[in-house]
């Protein structure tokens, strides 16, 4: 899927929320509807029990739409998964979620940003871009279903107050209310990871 961010409706009202075990049947299901490839509950059980993570869900009233996922390495952000329902895409909601890991990933004292899309997602490209990430490298044959190249992107200087300041502007061009319930503060001890890495689950909408 290539779809983007596009207009949401004025009264959208989505809520983002760190992610729990009891999220997980919502994002199973959003798992299978958007990846070839999806985790398994399994996987999501271990990185939520994991510190030096950041996994939050998107909400629109108690209807879980949308998730996304990050782990630190050293100071690096990894944005490992995102993934937006179908049935909600265009609303805006992944620039909420990347928005979230973000600022999850600067509390826990990334410096930069990094993730893998996939060579012709033009669209996702596009939103990465504007939340400052630029291309930094590929990854040949990354993606086991069609064995399709991975474009490596990263965004630096993310704790500066100018970049700050780009994802208030980016925020403010998303319609709709957003609120963002932060994650207890035994959510963000860090500690090394592991492989767990999809690329950032290149389907942002």
């Amino acid at each position: 899927m290539t779809r983007v961010d596009g207009k949401a409706p004025a009264g959208l009202a989505v809520t983002i929320t760190p992610m729990r075990r009891r999220h997980l049947p919502a994002v199973l299901d959003i798992e299978a509807k958007v990846y070839p490839r999806p985790w398994s509950a399994r996987l999501f059980e271990d990185e939520l029990s994991r510190s030096g993570r950041v996994y939050v869900v998107a909400r629109v009233g108690p209807t879980v739409v949308g998730y996304s996922g990050l782990l630190m390495i050293a100071d690096d952000g990894h944005i490992a998964t995102i993934a937006v329902d179908p049935d909600w895409q265009r609303q805006g909601i992944a620039t909420r979620l990347l928005a979230e890991v973000i600022r999850g990933a600067i509390g826990l004292g990334a410096n930069q940003l990094t993730l893998e899309v996939r060579m012709s997602n033009a669209g996702a490209q596009e939103l990465y871009r504007r939340l400052g990430f630029a291309p930094g490298g590929a990854r040949k044959a990354y993606y086991a279903d069609n064995r399709e190249d991975a474009l490596v992107m990263w965004a630096h200087g993310v704790s500066t107050p100018e970049y700050a300041a780009r994802l208030k502007d980016v925020l403010a061009g998303v319609p709709g209310a957003t609120s963002f319930e932060p994650a207890p503060d035994s959510d963000v001890a860090n500690r090394p990871s592991h492989p767990a890495l999809r690329g950032s689950g290149e389907e942002p909408s």
